[in-house]
């Protein structure tokens, strides 16, 4: 995961970079935003900005973008509670270490005045679910099934990380005097799996790690709703598929909740 971020931030701002000299070059009338290109046609920015300013024609906007990072916890929900049922004790977790991250690399929309947009972006999501049980997920299972273990892991966790495509609508209000804004986004996403991982680390072992799908859902599909002022905000997503492929299963969905960096 860390060697995935740090090669999109690396890529994205180098080319962020290249694209608002090549832009700056092309037209010495173009606008300046404040973190970026804001050409009346196409903005691109290391932080996604698309500031309208007083125009209230519309315009297509978008490019590469390192904004909406979300950091927080997520929570199973067993068949509409919080609660696991006897199926699914053997997932029991932390909920204090079950967490999730995402954040958006790209980003294409059309703002429609200075207080509303649609907008597709396209990113990254992971979640990290710190179990309590001293068990061993069974790799290449067609079901979700694991081995009980005599040693005690100190970490174990399981993961997955997915590319998501979220479809946001955007409403904002008039900048205030200190030139900030109230942000209102909601919408639909899907997303397609791309790995699942098993972590351990134990005294007898020291640190393990297991790569499967383990019956994760390939496609996921939900919404998200965000409050934000400036440049921060409060989330909360739901998927509205199960969690797993497997029967037992059937039910058991993930949703997340935690604080937004960078809303634009």
């Amino acid at each position: 995961m860390k060697k995935l971020l740090w090669t999109t931030l690396l890529v994205s701002g180098l080319a962020s970079v290249m694209a608002t000299g090549a832009f700056a070059q092309q037209d010495s009338v173009k606008r300046k935003s404040k973190f970026g290109i804001d050409n009346g046609l196409i903005s691109i920015s290391i932080n996604g900005s698309d500031s309208l300013g007083k125009s209230k024609k519309g315009r297509f906007m978008g490019g590469i973008t390192l904004t909406r990072l979300d950091i927080g916890f997520s929570r199973l929900v067993d068949n509409g509670s919080f609660s696991l049922s006897k199926e699914n004790e053997f997932l029991d977790y932390t909920g204090g270490k079950t967490s999730t991250v995402s954040f958006d690399v790209l980003q294409f929309g059309y703002r429609f005045n200075p207080n509303f947009k649609i907008y597709m972006a396209g990113g990254f999501d992971w979640t990290m679910i710190r179990l309590k049980q001293n068990i061993t997920l069974k790799k290449n299972s067609p079901t979700l099934d694991y081995d009980q273990e005599s040693i005690e892991f100190s970490k174990n966790r399981l993961s997955n990380s997915y590319v998501h495509i979220p479809l946001n609508f955007e409403f904002r209000t008039k900048e205030n005097t200190r030139g900030k804004r109230f942000y209102f986004v909601v919408g639909p996403e899907v997303a397609f799996l791309l790995n699942g991982k098993v972590k351990q680390i134990s005294k007898e072992n020291g640190k393990e790690k297991f790569k499967d799908d383990y019956n994760f859902e390939p496609f996921r599909y939900g919404g998200t709703l965000r409050l934000g002022y400036g440049g921060f905000g409060v989330f909360t997503k739901y998927y509205f598929n199960d969690m797993f492929t497997t029967t037992v299963q059937k039910g058991l969905k993930n949703m997340s909740f935690g604080v937004t960096f960078g809303l634009n």
